[in-house]
């Protein structure tokens, strides 16, 4: 087996284990999505929505790929819902300006982040003190070596 061979097969199989770690520790995220019973496109409207601070309805067509009259209809059951609220622009009152609602703003900001990080918690907290060392250190240099060849390019 050649060395770059050897080197794919290597970036293949930390690939699949960087994949399967992300899935397991966004399990609990995606379940409580789940339960908010929302259409994939209506999920791509809410992820673009909740990581901005308010986009037209143009901006939001344009970022989720969608034509503007479906992005219309999704904001209009969003809004019904109560997870997403139609402004004024601040500047420019002749612009809408769509934006999630604040339960969703604190959902996101509060209750998220435990749900992504308490798997994590609780998988280390099974590891044996030298085995985080060495899956902490082995992560951080494969950062560092990602970030030295992102700029080498």
């Amino acid at each position: 087996m050649t060395r770059r061979a050897q080197l794919v097969e290597i970036a293949q199989e930390i690939d699949q284990h960087l994949s399967a770690v992300r899935s397991m520790v966004r399990k609990p995220l995606e379940a409580q999505f789940a339960r908010g019973q929302l259409t994939g496109p209506q999920r791509s409207v809410m992820q673009a929505l909740v990581f901005s601070d308010g986009l037209s309805l143009k901006d939001l067509s344009r970022q989720v790929g969608l034509a503007h009259s479906t992005v219309s209809g999704i904001v209009d059951r969003l809004e019904v819902r109560g997870l997403v609220k139609r402004a004024a622009h601040k500047t420019d009152r002749r612009l809408t300006v769509i934006a999630v609602t604040k339960p969703v703003k604190d959902f996101m900001e509060k209750t998220s982040p435990a749900l992504t990080i308490d798997p994590l918690v609780e998988a280390l907290r099974l590891a044996r003190p030298a085995d985080r060392t060495i899956i902490l250190a082995g992560l951080r240099k494969l950062r560092l070596i990602l970030a030295a060849w992102s700029t080498s390019e």
